[in-house]
């Protein structure tokens, strides 16, 4: 069992933006867009603006107000699939044997979030980029809670995925939407959550960070996450 607080988050999908927005959707009175423009990342220089893409600025959305005022702030970065649009599109100027940009290469491995946040930031805090499976999201709160019982006053975590390309749809399921999920976590004991097998697992309606946050925003105190042969159980203290 490990044991944490959240002391803020943030969230951003197409249509929704504030905590208005997804209170109403949590409620279901709101529903986000298919797919959309990026979000507003005005907060940054053009030229820096320029060098991040629509994963990037989802994830840069909902962090950088998070991590305002702060000191040293080490982050955890999660996504699953990554920047499969611009791989996609890498792939097909190889597949007409067109040659590769190394700025667009450079930029689409799993770590370069992290690496663009550090640049421009200044930030030199411990840093994760993690790419784990449909329950990602509870293995960076673990990796976040690790680096809190370490010392860290607090430690920022970022979930996010973008819209696949159309040819990788059929395979790739979990992403009803872009989003991104921004959340602060400081030593406490709001949340426990556990682990333990499970010898059948019913998916999630929603990717497992999406899930979280519409069951907080109901006001729910327990929840539980399964995949494959694992639970994941979740309790907010009153």
């Amino acid at each position: 069992m490990i044991t944490f607080d959240i002391s803020q988050w943030r969230a951003w999908a197409p249509g929704l933006d504030t905590p208005a927005d997804w209170q109403a959707w949590a409620l279901g009175s709101l529903s986000p867009q298919r797919d959309g423009p990026a979000p507003d990342v005005s907060f940054l220089p053009a030229l820096q603006r320029r060098r991040l893409s629509h994963l990037a600025r989802m994830a840069f959305a909902v962090g950088w107000p998070l991590a305002e005022g702060r000191g040293a702030l080490p982050l955890v970065f999660v996504s699953r699939h990554g920047e499969t649009p611009k791989t996609f599109s890498m792939l097909s100027e190889l597949a007409t044997q067109q040659p590769l940009s190394p700025t667009q290469f450079s930029l689409s491995v799993h770590n370069a979030v992290v690496g663009l946040w550090s640049i421009l930031r200044g930030e030199t805090s411990e840093m994760t980029a993690l790419a784990a499976a449909g329950d990602g999201f509870e293995h960076g709160v673990l990796e976040a809670a690790a680096l809190l019982a370490e010392g860290a006053a607090a430690v920022l975590l970022i979930v996010t995925e973008e819209l696949p390309a159309e040819a990788y749809r059929p395979w790739i399921d979990d992403v009803p939407f872009a989003y991104a999920v921004g959340l602060l976590l400081t030593p406490g004991q709001q949340w426990r959550l556990t682990a333990q097998p499970a010898s059948s697992a019913r998916p999630a309606q929603l990717p497992h960070a999406l899930s979280w946050l519409q069951a907080t925003l109901q006001g729910r105190e327990t929840l539980t996450h399964s995949w494959k042969r694992r639970a994941w159980n979740w309790q907010r203290q009153p």
